[in-house]
């Protein structure tokens, strides 16, 4: 068996690049820069980067923003940064084509997120992104474009 590709420290990170949707390429190929993983942001810069990161068509980019945020957060925020990195991965699956995947996260973040409904925590219009992801969970016409976060 061959030995796994590894990250400086030593965790298993497959080193072949990736393009724009996060999908791996083969090694060699000019790929697209990822994102840093483990970088602790304020909430305004987590939901300032991934805004911009989706605005440029990089919805798994985005999404690695968006987990960072989850993966450092306490409770009561985790279950609304988990869901919206689940609604970036719902938006990279539309990319890709997969649209079961697409609307399996797209329903999952949606009702990650749901709960903060009443407070809209840190600007970001819960209410419009249910609403916005069960539209395009139902198949209502609307295409997957991204939605402004906040």
């Amino acid at each position: 068996m061959a030995d796994r590709d590894r990250d400086a420290n030593g965790k298993a990170r497959n080193a072949r690049p990736r393009d724009g949707l996060g999908r791996p390429m083969a090694h060699g190929a000019p790929g697209v820069e990822r994102q840093p993983e483990g970088i602790v942001r304020t909430p305004s810069q987590t939901l300032a980067e991934a805004q911009d990161l989706l605005d440029r068509g990089r919805p798994f980019h985005a999404h690695e923003v968006l987990e960072d945020a989850w993966k450092a957060a306490n409770e009561p925020d985790r279950q609304l940064w988990r869901g919206m990195a689940q609604l970036a991965v719902g938006l990279t699956h539309a990319a890709r084509g997969n649209r079961a995947g697409a609307i399996s996260l797209l329903r999952r973040g949606a009702g990650n997120i749901e709960p903060y409904r009443d407070s809209d925590p840190y600007g970001i219009d819960i209410a419009g992104l249910v609403g916005w992801a069960n539209r395009v969970a139902d198949g209502g016409g609307e295409d997957a474009t991204p939605p402004k976060l906040t």
